[in-house]
């Protein structure tokens, strides 16, 4: 076989999308609509590249097994490895320290853009996606922290998420420091049960002990070495991370007990000091609960970490019952700045995912976003007078296109279905004579063909609420009347 004989199979990488325009639509919405919400709280947009250098990232990200340890990373021309950035939060850390004299102190940021994480992928597990952030630097009060949580509370509710649809998870990693302390746990050990712990929802309990003490095998045989802790430290964690209550002011109190050293004690002042600022800010127990078994996969957060959690249910393809689970997630990250200055910066950061919140409230509203109206183009000797009319609609504000394909009739309408078209524009050469239009009614031809099934003689008796013939002078008027309807 030649090479212009070669034919590559057409196949999309594993853990990429493909993502078309309603889709992309709903990203682009939320996108806006959280940048807004951000900016009216304060915070400047910036834009950062989509490379850095490998060294100014850092190696946090829990796939660290994987090549390039987590990253896609290649060499530049001089030699220096660079690397598609991970998160947003990252490059924001080089960029405060590389202009950190002349940032306002707080510097307060917002950004949107694609991320890339070489991970193994998943069942909404992808390897790029889109994130949407917000982050101070340069406070350490517990304020900032509540500042976040409050925000992503009104960010959500901006995108249409309704209150009771939705809860942000909240801890500190001081408190979890305090209990792998008291356990004596190693470094190696400490990472491991972080890990270990963020995988509670996707895992449940059996497999957090499993991976907390000798391992687990996954269903699709791969093993993951266990963190080696014994019976009794492993109880010790589990009693930890279970030690939710339903209100914050409960929780506290039952975290009182497991604060059993300094760095503890710490933790649970600066959480307490999170909540008293929640409850000025009206941010229920509800939409804001303590939960000791958020940690957050990211090893650079340092105290309060906090996650978004969807609470809409939808369906699979099976018909069960799903929870997306988390849509995001931030905390505090007192260390991460202070990689490039050698001095500790306080900053602290909320992220929305684009991507999984979009691609979730698609699948609860189980509806497909509207496409353009078409106009159908039964006689090529018309085509003038089709782009006048679709032109037309597209200054009175309404998405339009003509038919550009071949085919006949039948087919033309199955293409303005396949478009999701809400309706089609008529004329051939009739009409024009008769300086007519006719606009069919896409959505109640749907509805009404589904009512009728196979009588025949129903649809038809129905048409009238399909299908009408206006002057062609009325053509903006009567598709604007068909768009009104419900």
């Amino acid at each position: 076989m030649t090479d212009s004989d070669f034919r590559p199979k057409a196949r999309r990488p594993r853990g990429f999308q493909d993502r078309r325009g309603g889709l992309l639509a709903r990203e682009r919405a939320i996108v806006e609509q959280v940048l807004k919400v951000y900016e009216a709280w304060g915070f400047e947009r910036l834009e950062t590249s989509a490379f850095e250098y490998a060294d100014s990232l850092g190696k946090f990200l829990p796939d660290q097994d994987r090549p390039n340890e987590g990253v896609f990373a290649l060499k530049d021309d001089d030699d220096q490895w660079m690397a598609l950035r991970y998160d947003l939060t990252a490059p924001l850390a080089r960029f405060a320290a590389e202009n950190f004299e002349s940032l306002p102190k707080p510097y307060r940021r917002c950004a949107a853009g694609p991320v890339w994480r070489n991970e193994k992928p998943g069942p909404g597990r992808f390897r790029e996606f889109w994130q949407c952030d917000a982050d101070t630097v340069g406070a350490a009060s517990p304020a900032a922290d509540a500042e976040m949580i409050a925000m992503a509370c009104a960010a959500l509710e901006a995108v249409g998420v309704q209150k009771g649809q939705f809860r942000i998870n909240l801890n500190t990693r001081q408190l979890l420091n305090g209990v792998l302390d008291a356990i004596a746990a190693d470094p190696a050990q400490r990472l491991g049960v972080l890990r270990a712990i963020d995988k509670r929802d996707r895992l449940g309990e059996q497999g957090v002990r499993l991976l907390l003490g000798p391992g687990r095998k996954d269903e699709s045989g791969d093993f993951t070495k266990g963190v080696g802790l014994t019976p009794a430290a492993i109880d010790r964690v589990l009693a930890f991370v279970e030690a939710g209550r339903d209100s914050r002011a409960a929780t506290l109190d039952a975290l009182a007990g497991l604060a059993e050293t300094a760095e503890g004690a710490a933790g649970l002042k600066a959480l307490t000091q999170v909540c008293l600022v929640l409850d000025s800010l009206g941010v229920s127990d509800d939409q804001a609960r303590i939960d000791p078994g958020i940690v957050r996969g990211l090893e650079y957060y340092t105290g309060a970490v906090f996650e978004a959690e969807l609470l809409i249910e939808t369906k699979d393809e099976d018909g069960k019952p799903v929870r997306f689970g988390s849509v995001g997630g931030g905390g505090r990250y007192d260390d991460l700045v202070a990689r490039f200055r050698g001095e500790r910066v306080p900053a602290t950061g909320f992220s929305i995912g684009v991507s999984r919140l979009a691609s979730a409230l698609s699948a609860a509203e189980q509806v497909q976003t509207q496409g353009p109206v078409v106009i159908l183009a039964f006689d090529q000797a018309l085509m003038g007078d089709y782009f006048a009319m679709a032109a037309e609609l597209r200054n009175a504000g309404i998405a339009a296109e003509v038919y550009l394909g071949g085919s006949g009739p039948k087919a033309q309408f199955k293409y303005a279905d396949k478009r999701n078209a809400p309706a089609a524009v008529i004329m051939g050469g009739d009409e024009k004579a008769k300086g007519e239009v006719s606009i069919k009614d896409l959505r109640a031809g749907a509805v009404i063909a589904a009512k009728s099934g196979d009588d025949r003689a129903a649809y038809q008796a129905a048409r009238g609420e399909v299908q009408t013939t206006v002057a062609r002078a009325a053509l903006v008027a009567e598709v604007r009347r068909v768009l009104a309807k419900e």
